[in-house]
């Protein structure tokens, strides 16, 4: 199959089919944000406020994390910096960036929905939001596909010799499996009442171990310990530690920290 093209022209225009992808993207986790903020009764004054100053904190930090953990090339190449359609937006720094903007907009609008509650409900958007930008982001950017391979699965990409292993093909599949695995989970941790907070450890842990074999497996030059290898341990090691901590401290206080069921009992959306 050949590489789809990761440009073309509109006239004089040049435009970059990774950046369309993007922002088809960025609108569909909006859009779906404020639905299930809304159907769970909170605010999602500040997300509409906001929308485009996260985004766009969210795709510096994933820049200029890219760019640290690859310094060396960089300061080769300080041309490439700014050329994102080449590549090289690092989820952890993207999450970073996008929480950063987010925190702002929430304590300008005095949002009183405590911080767990809102990550517990953006959950699930963040993971079929990736699904989705994995296929119409790195899919369709240059030099978007892993090590070489020969097996009947491999694709063409621009700027890369002979097939690869199509990358973000398989995270689409990784990511949504995850997103209805935490749709399962909401359901189970409403119903026995577990803390705010839980799903989105839960989550974390999952992507974290998903992101760490992607890295192993497909992509990572040599393949281990690399940055992303090694923030991947990191984030699954803390989401465990939380996940327990919730755990535990409700287990000594006899009740869910800010339960569901102390929240009028509510439709999950899903």
């Amino acid at each position: 199959m050949k590489p789809i093209p990761v440009e073309f022209h509109i006239g004089p225009l040049l435009v970059h089919t990774y950046g369309i992808g993007l922002a088809i993207t960025s609108w569909f986790g909006y859009s779906y944000l404020v639905k299930r903020l809304r159907s769970n009764g909170q605010s999602s004054e500040w997300l509409t406020s906001g929308f485009i100053w996260i985004i766009a904190s969210a795709i510096i930090g994933a820049r200029v994390v890219h760019v640290i953990a690859n310094i060396s090339f960089y300061l080769q190449n300080p041309v490439q910096v700014p050329l994102i359609w080449h590549g090289g937006l690092s989820s952890f720094g993207g999450i970073g960036g996008g929480l950063v903007a987010a925190l702002f907009f929430m304590h300008r609008y005095r949002t009183t929905t405590p911080l767990l509650r809102t990550a517990d409900i953006a959950a699930p958007v963040m993971m079929a939001s990736w699904s989705m930008g994995r296929l119409l982001g790195p899919q369709l950017m240059y030099q978007g596909g892993g090590h070489p391979t020969n097996a009947w699965y491999g694709l063409q990409y621009a700027g890369q010799v002979g097939y690869r292993i199509p990358v973000p093909i398989f995270q689409s599949i990784e990511d949504f499996t995850v997103f209805v695995i935490l749709l399962q989970l909401e359901k189970v941790f409403t119903s026995r009442c577990y803390p705010i907070g839980s799903l989105v450890f839960s989550g974390m842990a999952l992507w974290s171990i998903e992101r760490f074999f992607d890295e192993y497996l497909w992509l990572a030059v040599p393949r281990l310990w690399d940055a992303v290898e090694v923030f991947s341990i990191i984030l699954f090691v803390l989401s465990v530690m939380g996940f327990t901590y919730l755990q535990i401290r409700r287990r000594s206080t006899g009740h869910a920290i800010s339960s569901e069921s102390e929240q009028s009992s509510q439709a999950i959306a899903g």
